[in-house]
């Protein structure tokens, strides 16, 4: 049994995405003692009270369950149009709800955004930043996971750049450190 579970939730759906290959990447290179599943969005509806009303769609009540089981997540995400994918945001306005008792509340997030611009998605992850802030989860304090240039180095599905590779781990090593601090004995969503 790993010491810590994270759960990696790609922004994109596309199949060839470079955020879900550094995702992957990262998984097939975790620390002893750490497991990270992948998360892809695929099947989570248009948020919309009145389906939540009606009783919660499976692959919405499925994320949820998949986020309560993580300690920490990393959040990959592309940039669209100089902001956050629609399909990241309709998820975690999912995953938001109900406010008390979310399963993001208090849950450590690493936020990692990739752009083929020299930028890296730094929008984006200013986005994401707010939108987990106001979900009351728990952004860990780091320098911001920006790769630039991404689309030269993802070759085959993976990231084939070892800087950039170093730079995910020693994120990672920030988001355990995080959770570390945390009291295990609390359910994730009443940490704080």
């Amino acid at each position: 049994m790993p010491d810590l579970r994270l759960l990696g939730v790609s922004g994109s759906l596309r199949r060839e995405s470079n955020n879900t290959a550094l995702l992957r990447t990262l998984q097939d290179s975790m620390p002893a003692g750490v497991e990270m599943s992948v998360k892809i969005l695929h099947g989570i509806p248009l948020y919309d009270q009145d389906l939540e009303n009606g009783g919660t769609p499976q692959a919405v009540r499925e994320f949820r369950a998949e986020i309560e089981a993580s300690d920490g997540l990393i959040i990959c995400s592309p940039e669209y149009n100089c902001g956050m994918p629609g399909v990241l945001k309709n998820a975690l306005d999912w995953a938001s709800r109900p406010s008390s008792a979310s399963p993001m509340k208090g849950k450590p997030v690493l936020i990692v955004t990739s752009s083929p611009a020299f930028t890296g998605g730094v929008r984006a992850q200013a986005q994401l930043r707010e939108v987990l802030t106001g979900m009351l989860a728990r952004v860990i304090v780091w320098p911001q996971v920006v790769i630039a240039g991404v689309h030269g180095k993802v070759q085959n599905g993976r990231l084939a750049d070892e800087a950039t590779l170093q730079f995910l781990r020693d994120a990672v090593g920030g988001l355990a450190a995080e959770i570390s601090l945390l009291p295990r004995s609390l359910p994730a969503s009443v940490r704080t």
